[in-house]
């Protein structure tokens, strides 16, 4: 199991046949959705399903519960019956307050205790849907030691801003520029947003590229197809590799000979640069990739 987080795969709570099924996809995470994917009326069954699911079939990669809103009434029965079952993590939906992150720490931190699960365990990701909580995204970034993620949730975002989706996103850059900005602040993941629109396959490769650009760490998917373009997009190509290699090697000789001049192919190599070299083997390496040296 590797430790990337390029992609969240959404999977319905009150579907089985899509539960036992979207581990064949290999996504970096699964995430087993009682929120927006299910009815009113299919609340309870949905959790129940879900719980069986990662008691009797959970799958050798990370699995994420979407649980519903802290102003709903099912977050706290969301929260007693799938905590228990060490889900890598609990992803809450329109987190605006640093308090509704703090209120979901606590409670996570009381099931823990009574079943002996190592304090701090289950993580916490905040999905932010609201103009306040784009505001306050570096506070709840920030507001537990648990918080694994941030991410952007573009449609009541743009709900929130009385505004509709453009397919060039251009009613997000702000909040997509900010969430980034202070995921990184805080030393936490960014997670971009689901591009609903799956069947416009060059969009979402343009999509998912602007978000790597921006130091997005992964994206939140609903669709399968969608899972090996993030992949690739978010990969370490041979061209990739070979650079930081080579960056690398010029850098150690120089460091050997006690040169304070490094320079590969007519450029100064600084500090950066070899950190830069230094995290895309590391990645490669995570992402399965095979290389000399």
């Amino acid at each position: 199991m590797n430790s990337l987080y390029r992609t969240m795969f959404f999977v319905p709570g009150n579907d089985p046949y899509k539960i036992v099924k979207a581990e064949v996809y290999r996504p970096d995470c699964i995430v087993y959705d009682l929120e927006d994917a299910v009815s009113i009326t299919e609340k309870d069954s949905a959790r129940i399903l879900v719980k069986h699911a990662l008691e009797e079939i959970r799958p050798d990669i990370r699995v994420g519960v979407r649980i519903n809103g802290i102003d709903t009434p099912f977050f706290e029965e969301d929260v007693r019956i799938i905590t228990p079952l060490c889900p890598d993590f609990l992803r809450l939906p329109k987190t605006e307050k640093p308090d509704e992150v703090q209120l979901l720490d606590k409670s996570i931190s009381e099931i823990e205790q009574k079943n002996n699960i190592t304090l701090g365990t289950i993580k916490i990701v905040c999905t932010i849907e609201t103009a306040l909580g784009v505001y306050n995204a570096y506070k709840l970034a920030t507001a537990s030691p648990r918080v694994l993620a941030i991410g952007l949730g573009a449609e009541d975002f743009c709900t929130d801003m009385k505004t509709t989706r453009s397919a060039d996103c251009e009613e997000l850059r702000y909040a997509r520029g900010k969430i980034v900005l202070d995921a990184h602040a805080a030393k936490v993941l960014a997670l971009d947003f689901v591009y609903s629109d799956i069947k416009n396959t060059e969009g979402f490769l343009k999509n998912v590229l602007e978000a790597k650009q921006l130091g997005y760490t992964g994206k939140s998917v609903v669709h399968p197809d969608q899972i090996a373009v993030v992949h690739e997009c978010y990969g370490a190509t041979v061209k990739d590799i070979e650079h930081a290699k080579a960056v690398l090697a010029v850098y150690d000789e120089a460091t050997a000979n006690g040169s304070g001049v490094i320079a590969l192919n007519g450029k100064m190599i600084d500090a950066p640069m070899v950190t830069r070299a230094k995290d895309v083997l590391a990645y490669a390496k995570e992402a399965g990739v095979t290389y000399e040296g």
